[in-house]
């Protein structure tokens, strides 16, 4: 059970943060609500709708429904408009496919899905946002508020843009952010170039000639054929990437036979695994040397091998300048002291990656790991929950961006 705490003040300056903290109690009770409410990708229909419901409270201008099936956008006009400037802000609703372990009293109320990645915390830090600038709209220009479905796997970022999100928002930067428990709370982390790699899935289908165990040679084995390929391709990174490149191949699923058949020789296996790259040359040659490798080893052994390789996310990429000022802006919140501007980039993947492909943009992490363990849970794990202590910096953060790049003429 989580236990009761007194969160340590988070150092952090300006209007937005004081103001944004005076409605504190509201957020954290909006987004406790959204956790025990978890919904899968482009399921968000009560998510959505109790995103909407804040959003029209909050008084912002227009919300548009339906866009990537079931995100939203809300748009948000300064008081002035003299550069026709658009800010996107950027937060994911979905949950996870998980049975949650945790006994709080808003723990998941819906057996096998649960917030385990704190997605409810990122929508509530940007209708916290949404609060704050709809009240005080001290910008020249329109903010964007995009409250994207499906980021688990569902690529729901992708599906926003098919759907028309920058043609009907032609934004000039996109600002996306995470909470991430490996950093203490009050501190923001990014870096300009790869935050996060690319996820691949890779499939291989290998093809023998299964028969009995106690006759192996009249077989052609796809058992050991696959456990060949297995210890083949961790050449791949060793031998064929640069040191000062990084590339990652696991292959962490097999199947062959049935457990139940001890002396079957199956004349089919299958492997399934990841690839994780920065760069598409990498991405390119890792896929071209499965390939070659795969092919070249079954056909040693007299079997075949197909390579199946599907690009599911591609590498999350800040672009420098927007890099720089979401540093500065989190610098004039926190403090230089509390911003790492050369985070060391994640193997991990994010369907932002899709938006900043279109649009320039960073994407940041919001610390929310504190010394006496709240927050400090891994994320995807059974108990995991958002640090709640963090929801008016990351609202701050939002407004901030806003501001500080669309300012009101003096």
């Amino acid at each position: 059970m989580r236990s009761s705490h007194t969160a340590p003040a988070l150092r952090v300056r300006g209007r937005a943060f004081a103001q944004i903290s005076e409605f504190h109690p509201e957020l954290t009770a909006f987004r406790r609500d959204l956790h025990a409410h978890p919904e899968l990708g482009f399921e968000e229909v009560y998510t959505a709708a109790r995103v909407k419901e804040a959003l029209e409270r909050c008084g912002v201008d227009a919300v548009h429904s339906g866009i990537g099936k079931t995100g939203l956008v809300a748009t948000i006009q300064g008081r002035s408009n003299t550069n026709r400037k658009m800010i996107g802000l950027r937060a994911d609703m979905d949950a996870l496919p998980m049975t949650e372990l945790n006994e709080f009293a808003w723990k998941s109320a819906r057996v096998g899905l649960m917030h385990g990645c704190g997605h409810d915390g990122h929508t509530a830090m940007l209708v916290g946002a949404a609060r704050y600038l709809a009240a005080t709209r001290n910008f020249d220009g329109t903010a964007v508020l995009i409250f994207q479905p499906g980021e688990e796997g569902y690529a729901g970022a992708r599906v926003m843009i098919e759907d028309g999100l920058f043609d009907r928002f032609p934004v000039q930067a996109v600002y996306g952010m995470h909470n991430w428990p490996g950093l203490p709370p009050g501190t923001i982390g990014l870096n300009a170039g790869p935050m996060m790699a690319s996820a691949d899935r890779v499939t291989i289908e290998i093809a023998g000639r299964g028969g009995h165990g106690a006759h192996p040679y009249q077989t052609i084995d796809p058992v050991v054929v696959a456990a060949h390929i297995i210890t083949a391709i961790q050449s791949i990174v060793s031998r064929n990437v640069r040191a000062i490149d990084s590339a990652v191949v696991s292959i962490c699923a097999m199947h062959a036979g049935d457990p139940g058949a001890m002396s079957v020789v199956p004349g089919k296996a299958t492997l399934v695994g990841t690839v994780r790259t920065f760069s598409p040359e990498v991405q390119d040659m890792v896929e071209r040397r499965l390939n070659e490798l795969c092919s070249a080893v079954a056909l040693g052994f007299g079997a075949t091998a197909a390579v199946h390789y599907e690009r599911i996310y591609p590498a999350t990429i800040n672009s420098f300048d927007e890099t720089r000022f979401a540093a500065d802006v989190a610098t004039s919140l926190v403090g230089a002291d509390q911003v790492e501007r050369d985070l060391e980039p994640s193997m991990g993947s994010e369907d932002f990656s899709f938006m900043l492909q279109v649009k320039p943009g960073a994407y940041m992490r919001i610390g929310q790991g504190a010394e006496n363990g709240v927050g400090s849970c891994l994320l995807h794990n059974t108990r995991y929950d958002f640090n709640d202590d963090i929801l008016p910096l990351g609202s701050a953060l939002h407004a901030g961006l806003v501001e500080q790049s669309m300012p009101l003429s003096v």
